[in-house]
């Protein structure tokens, strides 16, 4: 039993197939970083929430986790909301370690391969 996990923290949305990329990320990090603990959970309009994350995880033994934010920048929701979820979650479960990392889209090589990957598609015709 991992005493680890990384939460990838997404805002959600009403149609289940944005989720989608946000899966395929576990998928390849779970390749990337095998045998760790990592999970998905959402802000808003899909399940679990974070809460709900950190009270499964801490269920099964896990006492530290890392929290990435998969949103490209410094919004209201990173500034106000994840700070209230993670203090609600410190004051249900005080011995869960909890590291917030700055949001996935402020770090500069998710910067550099997002401008590759508009300029590798420079010649491709919109319909």
């Amino acid at each position: 039993m991992a005493r680890q996990a990384l939460i990838l923290f997404a805002h959600g949305a009403r149609d289940p197939r944005w989720a989608r990329p946000f899966q395929q990320l576990v998928t390849e990090l779970g390749e990337l970083l095998p045998g760790e603990r990592i999970v998905l959970a959402f802000l808003e309009l899909m399940q679990p929430s974070l809460p709900a994350c950190a009270a499964s995880l801490h269920g099964e033994g896990v006492r530290s986790v890392r929290v990435v934010p998969v949103f490209l920048g410094s919004g209201g929701h990173l500034k106000e909301d994840l700070p209230r979820l993670v203090a609600m979650i410190q004051g249900s479960y005080p011995d869960l370690e909890i590291a917030v990392e700055p949001p996935i889209g402020e770090q500069a090589q998710v910067i550099a391969a997002i401008a590759r990957a508009i300029a590798t598609r420079k010649n491709v015709s919109v319909s």
